[in-house]
């Protein structure tokens, strides 16, 4: 009986785990998905080739990251959850934080409604 429940408790323990690591793990890929993409932004904008290639290799370090990031939390998660939701997630950081907070780029309530729907659809694609 003490074994079973010994058992039950330390596997209860490590999902637990498991979900608080693949949530750091979903959180360093939104924040570096969303920084590769947002220095691909200045890049394009930089009014010289020095500007240009210093904001590509930030941009392309991070995408590094993002991948690294996603390789793992398909160690855990089916690759039918783990693409979507960072990719979601990904939609939605870039269109709050980026365009809007960085570039102030207007967001119509429509593209609002788009964003609301990724995060349904990611909250669909994530329930067992």
């Amino acid at each position: 009986m003490f074994r079973s429940r010994l058992g039950a408790g330390i596997e209860a323990l490590g999902a637990r785990s498991l979900a608080t690591g693949n949530l750091a793990l979903l959180a360093v890929n939104l924040f570096f998905n969303v920084l590769a993409n947002t220095s691909f932004k200045f890049s394009a904008g930089s009014p010289n080739w020095r500007g240009i290639l210093a904001w590509q290799v930030v941009g392309n370090i991070s995408g590094l990251v993002t991948v690294i990031t996603l390789t793992l939390l398909m160690r855990t998660l089916p690759i039918r959850v783990a693409v979507p939701a960072t990719m979601g997630m990904t939609v939605i950081g870039v269109q709050v934080f980026a365009a809007r907070l960085v570039f102030h780029e207007p967001v119509s309530p429509m593209q609002w409604l788009g964003t609301l729907l990724v995060v349904a659809g990611i909250a669909l694609i994530g329930g067992r």
